[in-house]
């Protein structure tokens, strides 16, 4: 049976998967942590893999979509399925590299709340965005990482591979999700991975922004644990 991993995105942690590792408890899930102790995505990957032996079934959030899609190109004869939420394929635009270098600048100065408080309006739907304590939630991991971590994370995501190279060339089931709203990886992203996998499925999350884990966890359930009972079919 294939290692169910769940990858983070940049700053989170096990939180940002607690809805989910009840609902999926039948495939033994593991949070990855390689993005804490990597400095780049390509890092990130091979550390995956060296930590894991056999299959994989990898199910990554933003940046931790873009480490799942980097392990796929690195090994993609262990990959048996990638599920990728609310990520981009594409390498970084100029504009977005300028208003990452400007939030590690204020980390630098340790300005963590001035760059991470009014992100939440651009994380999350704006009637996510009034729930206290989903927010609260979301600002203690991202802050509880620390300017070094925000740092690191920026910085690889902002010298990450362009991924639609070798998307084309996937073999595994792919599951690509979004949230309707999701203004930092807006829809388009998504419907460009659905594009360019074969085969690939592609489910859009109503009343939902970035954060799909935590915003609508029961879509987000049902439809992973219905994919991953497909994929146990496939390998019987």
């Amino acid at each position: 049976m294939a290692q169910l991993v769940l990858l983070p995105g940049l700053a989170g942690n096990t939180v940002m998967w607690r809805a989910q590792l009840d609902a999926l408890a039948a495939w033994n899930p593991h949070v990855a942590d390689v993005h804490t102790c990597n400095d780049t995505i390509e890092a990130m990957a091979a550390a995956l893999l060296a930590e894991h032996d056999g299959p994989l079934v990898l199910c990554g959030a933003s940046m931790g979509g873009m480490v799942a899609m980097e392990a796929a190109r690195q090994a993609p004869g262990r990959i048996a399925g990638l599920a990728l939420l609310g990520t981009d394929p594409n390498p970084e635009s100029d504009d977005m590299r300028r208003v990452r270098e400007a939030a590690i600048e204020l980390f630098n100065q340790g300005k963590l709340r001035e760059v991470i408080e009014p992100n939440v309006a651009f994380a999350f739907h704006p009637d996510n965005a009034r729930d206290g304590e989903l927010v609260d939630t979301y600002l203690q991991f991202v802050l509880e990482a620390g300017a070094d971590q925000l740092i690191r994370q920026n910085r690889a995501v902002i010298a990450r591979a362009d991924a639609r190279k070798h998307l084309s060339h996937l073999q595994c089931p792919v599951l690509v999700m979004c949230g309707e709203q999701d203004q930092l990886t807006p829809p388009g992203k998504s419907r460009q991975i659905a594009a360019l996998v074969p085969h690939a499925r592609l489910v859009m999350v109503p009343r939902c922004g970035h954060m799909l884990t935590m915003e609508q966890p029961d879509i987000v359930n049902a439809t992973l644990s219905e994919w991953l009972a497909g994929l146990g079919q496939q390998a019987s």
